[in-house]
Formats: C-alpha cells, structure tokens, sequence
C-alpha cells in the first residue's frame, strides 16, 4: 500500500487509540469467513441453522444501541447557518475536545481494522472511496457486504488523498458517551459509542448521504435516500425511477416488488434500495448509481405477501441484526408468515412466548446481506454509467391527506412537493412513533448541511432542462375512517407506477387539481380489486380544511430557514393555498 495520505492517517489513529493490533481489510472470503469465526468464538455472532441459512448469522446489540441516534449526530461545519435547524450543530472545535478524547486509548485490548471501501460500481467515475477505521469485527464483516471493499477501493484509490475518512470505536457503549460526528469541510466521520448498523456502518448513511449531500452541493451532483428500480412492460422497455420515503415506509418493498397475476407481462428490476447518487449525463438526463453492495433492510413486516423477494434473499450469506430465534435456529420477526411459534428466544436473548409482553424481534431489527442475491436484482446494477431516471417518486405514511397519487405541474412545483413532504414516524429512529413530522425527500436525518441550500440546489440541478425526471407523490397509507387502509397496496401499487409510466410516456393525459396533476376517469387500472365502492374517491378526495391546516405546518417548518428559504418554494406554497381556497 503506497498511499502515503491514508498510510499517515491511519498510524495517527493507531497512535491515539492504541491497538493491540492492526488489520488492513482485503475483501476477501477467506477474510470474512476468519471475522466471522472469531465472532462466533467471543459471542458477538450466534450460528444460524447452516442448512436452511446457509452463511446466516444473528447479532444482538445493546438494548441502548438499537437505532440511529439523531439527537446524538451532530453536523460540524465550520458555521452554525451551515448546518440549519434540521441538523444538530456543533463546532468543529468543541468537537475535537467532547467527542476527539473519547478516542483516547479507545481501543486498547483491540484489534483495529482499516476497512477500505468503494461507494460504487467499480470504474465508475461516479464512485468514490472511503476508510473506515474500526474496533468492531462485525462493522467490519458488515461493511463487506454493503460496501466494494479491499483491493478495489484502494485500486480506486491510487495515490490520491481523496477520500473520506471514517473513525468508528465501539467505546464503553454507554448513551452518555455516544456521538456520531460529520466534519464536511473535512470529508471526517467520527463515530463513538455505538456499534448499530446506522450510527457504525459509516459508509451507510454517514458517508453515503450527510457527507456525499455537501459533495453533491460542492460539485453539482446529487446524494438522495432513494430507492432505484427498473419497471419493464410486457414489450420488454424498462424506465427507471427513484423514490423517496421515509425509513420503514415500504422503500425496499417498493424497490423489489413482485409483479402479481393481475399484472401480467410487468417486471420490476431493482438497482438499489435505500441510495441513489445522481449526475446530469452528456445526453442532459439525469443517471443514478446505487453507492451500496447490499440492503440494510428493515426485518419486521417482511413476509411473502409483503417482500417474497427480500425473504428469498436473505435465505443465506445473510448477517441478522436483534431478530428472534426459533427453536430451530431460524430467524424470526413479527408479521413472518405462518403461526407464531409456541416458544422463541428474544432479541435480548430471552425466553419468549406469545404471552410476553415485549415483541420477540426488535421492532428495527434488521438484515445484512449482498445484493446480487436478490431474485430481481437489475443487470445494471455495476454499470459504471448507472441508469437513465425518468422519475422521481416522493411518499410517506399520511392516514388522512395526501392521495394515492399525482403529479407535479412542472420541475419548481415537483421540488415543492418533496420540500414539504411529510410522514408519520416509524420505529427507524429512536423517539415517538406515529408523529407527523416534516422529511423533505426523506432526507432530513441525512441532509449534511442547510436544506434551504439543499432545496436551492435542487431547483438548480433542473432549471430549463426540458429531459429531467417528472416528479410523483403517492401514499400507499391512506385510511377511512373505520381505520382501515384504503389501497391494498405491496404488489398492487403496480398499478400506480404503470399511471406514472404512462404519464412519463405520454399516453396518460390526467387532469389538473388543486394539489396537481391526478389521474384522469379510466387511467388508473383497478380491475379485480376488491375496493370498497366509495374508495376510489376517497383515495383521490380533498379535504380542503384539512391541506390548510397542513399549509399552516409548512410554513412554519419553511420559516425556520429564514433567508435561505428560496423564493420559489414559497410561491408554489402561496399557489396552493390559492388554488385550496373557496
């Protein structure tokens, strides 16, 4: 290795945490398979049945190291308005003195791994290299399969000092001690005091989206928490979306939907399920890559009905995150199907029935594994180019107010819509669950700086080009008032993507409403659903006293970024409201 910027790095580290040893990670099998191993014999992984799950592994984490901690993820730039009100701010100074020391000796009687990584298809110039440095194996054979590890980051690499840099210790676990640190002038990541795949997988959302999103600003591209799929008709053509949703909102259902019997000919082909980078091409379309090797995904509700490809996926080689066991060494999570099992071991590694009263599973339990398992992983998924997106999808949990789908009027008024998209809370992020709260393109626990910057650079990326992606909402969780969801939803929102396929392609003509464009009388294929007869138009109905009250929430959220607020969200905010009123 003649990288003499990392090399320097590296034995910097080495000299404040004090190692026992140091290990620069390869990529290999052979190296997985000896992490994996080690794991076993100290109690960090427990062995799965190797018949059924073939290479499949349960960890569980800390009761109090179960989710990403936004309120312990501090953005530390150089300025307070750089970070705006979304992000916690803390100056790079008070930094390196609260949360530098805590590296101090932190790992002694350790090994420390050097994990190279590729966020990428390999020869891609959308690609981009990090190092994490770590304490922990699991990070470490976690990484692998997130991540292009090894050799190929470092070919990547070169002799460059262009790469982000990744500290990650374990510590003493304790949430008083526990920080997860973003330096984006830097290109730095510190994180300390946790070992959870969000707040420790710092190639994840750390480096993929807080820090890529200010790359993205600094070089005009774009970072998003978007899934990417490929949907090809019965004639064999393939378009390509992105879609955004808050985490445990059905990104990765979306992302590897199975088509069903209604739908005959449909093909779904997934890209990527959680990041999307994206770049304006030589042909003035905008392209997208998955930075990821594997999913991260959310273990509870997945079951044939939900996922079938994501349940055929994990069947090996698959690393389970605080799920339950069965007495047969299977994992388990609540919402699998079949009977619950009359005995189960928790996810705190407790004897547990169906009269506990805690679920078996961690309700954010979740599954590690590679992506070229998946059933309907798309062939272009390592193309260096990426895909051509002809859409982008935004949507959350709104059991009362936003219908099933529409389309924006133009490029400003599709940025609106993901500006002031908003979701009720999941158990992805520790705090309350079922809250309504603002997520701009489900990117506010992951936008690394100002998202009135964030939302200016959007209209920026799309002003006056004429082949940039349409932009949808939809909202799969719409209810009655019985409480009972309206759209079955899973392998039916085919039907929706098909609307917005068409609508891509020209062959839908919709029509215009207060919120945008819906579907017109016809275009929506609901034939052999079993709907309830006034469905359809309380899906698509407007509550006007309702969209005013939310207008009211808007723009209070808006008016927190003060002057960085761009003008034009905030005529398209007026608009709506004109349009909403009597």
């Amino acid at each position: 290795m003649n990288n003499q910027s990392l090399s320097a790095w590296v034995e910097e580290v080495a000299r404040q945490t004090e190692p026992d040893r140091v290990v620069w990670c390869d990529g290999s099998e052979e190296e997985y398979r000896g992490l994996v191993q080690a794991m076993l014999r100290d109690g960090t992984l427990h062995e799965l049945d190797q018949v059924a799950y073939s290479g499949c592994y349960l960890h569980r984490s800390h009761p109090s190291d179960v989710a990403r901690t936004e309120h312990l993820t501090f953005i530390c730039s150089d300025r307070a308005e750089d970070a705006g009100p979304t992000n916690n701010w803390m100056s790079p100074t008070e930094a390196r003195e609260k949360v530098g020391r805590l590296f101090d000796r932190s790992m002694r009687g350790r090994t420390m791994y050097v994990v190279p990584y590729l966020m990428g298809p390999a020869g891609s110039s959308a690609s981009k290299v990090g190092v994490e440095i770590t304490d922990s194996a699991y990070v470490a054979a976690s990484m692998r399969i997130m991540t292009r590890m090894g050799k190929v980051a470092l070919e990547h690499l070169g002799t460059s000092s262009d790469f982000c840099r990744g500290l990650h210790s374990l510590g003493d676990l304790d949430p008083e001690r526990r920080f997860i640190a973003h330096f984006p002038e830097e290109r730095l990541i510190w994180s300390v005091g946790s070992g959870y795949g969000g707040n420790a997988l710092l190639g994840k959302k750390c480096f993929a989206l807080r820090i890529a999103s200010t790359m993205g600003r600094d070089e005009g591209w774009l970072a998003e928490h978007m899934l990417i799929m490929g949907l090809e008709d019965p004639s064999g053509n393939v378009t390509y979306i992105c879609a955004a949703f808050p985490s445990a909102c059905g990104k990765t259902n979306l992302a590897m939907m199975v088509p069903p019997a209604s739908q005959p000919g449909w093909k779904v082909w997934t890209v990527g399920d959680d990041i999307a980078w994206l770049r304006v091409g030589a042909d003035g379309r905008l392209w997208a890559v998955n930075p990821e090797a594997g999913f991260f995904g959310v273990a509870p509700g997945t079951s044939r009905k939900t996922n079938p490809h994501a349940l055929a996926t994990v069947q090996r080689n698959t690393i389970f995150t605080n799920v339950a066991m069965t007495r047969e060494r299977h994992p388990w999570w609540e919402g699998m199907d079949g009977q619950v099992p009359a005995e189960l071991t928790d996810w705190k590694g407790r004897p547990w029935t169906p009269a506990s009263k805690e679920p078996a599973a961690h309700p954010n339990s979740r599954f590690c594994v590679p992506a070229k398992q998946c059933p309907s992983v798309s062939s272009l998924m390592e193309a260096p180019e990426g895909v051509p997106i002809s859409a982008f999808v935004f949507g959350g949990r709104r059991a009362k107010l936003a219908p099933l789908v529409y389309e924006s009027r133009d490029w400003a008024h599709g940025v609106y819509l993901g500006a002031s998209m908003a979701s009720e809370t999941t158990a992805a992020a520790t705090g309350k669950v079922g809250v309504v709260r603002r997520d701009p393109m489900a990117m506010r626990p992951f936008c690394g700086y100002n998202m009135g910057d964030y939302f200016r650079h959007w209209l920026e990326m799309g002003r006056g080009r004429s082949s940039f992606p349409k932009v949808f909402h939809v909202n799969w969780f719409r209810q009655n008032e019985a409480g009972k969801f309206l759209w079955p939803g899973f392998g039916e929102n085919l039907r929706v993507l098909r609307w917005i396929n068409d609508r891509v392609h020209g062959r839908a003509k919709g029509h215009e409403t207060a919120l945008g464009i819906f579907p017109a009388e016809g275009e929506l294929d609901t034939s052999g659903l079993d709907l309830h007869a006034s469905a359809m138009s309380e899906l698509f109905s407007i509550d006007r006293d309702a969209w005013i009250e939310d207008l009211a929430d808007q723009e209070a959220f808006f008016g927190s970024f003060g002057d960085k607020m761009p003008e034009e969200i905030w005529r398209e905010h007026r608009a709506l409201r004109s349009h909403l009123s009597p």
